[in-house]
């Protein structure tokens, strides 16, 4: 390896390493492999229905018990409503009581995270990593393996059954 090149990495690897850093400052986790998708107000709101467009492009929230998804039981994937990348599984869901579909893992790098104090107390806030969509909040209170609970809007998701 020749200096130029080593000089070149360590100086990108530092680069990277402040761009993270920063982010964590300003209470943002981002997510590392997905490339965003920018739309304008306009482009949203023709690809969206309203309510959709509410809760994922001005971090609205769904009546609890509202969405059908919160019964849904069977195999298969949820997509983001905005972008439809893949941001849970059947797997990870689990019924919460909360009137809201719950899941206790996300897949990975595919949200990313921030403090939302609309409601005075800080909660951690979560949104598609490809299109920024809000999508719901994260608390520490789900079950085992990770005690985690990804309290989310149903229209935010699209589920896609296994077939």
């Amino acid at each position: 390896m020749n200096r130029r090149l080593f000089l070149t990495s360590m100086l990108s690897a530092w680069a990277l390493m402040h761009l993270h850093r920063l982010a964590h400052l300003k209470g943002i986790v981002m997510a590392e492999t997905i490339e965003r998708i920018k739309k304008s107000e306009k482009e949203w709101r023709e690809l969206l229905s309203a309510r959709q467009y509410r809760i994922l492009r001005e971090e609205g929230t769904e009546p609890a018990f509202s969405s059908p998804l919160h019964d849904e039981k069977r195999p298969g994937r949820y997509l983001c409503a905005g972008c439809d990348l893949l941001l849970f599984t059947s797997e990870m869901k689990y019924d919460s009581g909360t009137g809201w579909p719950s899941f206790f893992e996300a897949v990975p790098d595919r949200l990313e995270t921030k403090k939302d104090f609309k409601l005075i107390y800080p909660r951690t806030e979560y949104h598609c990593a490809r299109c920024g969509g809000h999508q719901g909040h994260l608390f520490k209170d789900g079950p085992p393996p990770t005690g985690k609970r990804y309290c989310n809007n149903g229209l935010a998701l699209r589920f896609v059954p296994e077939t």
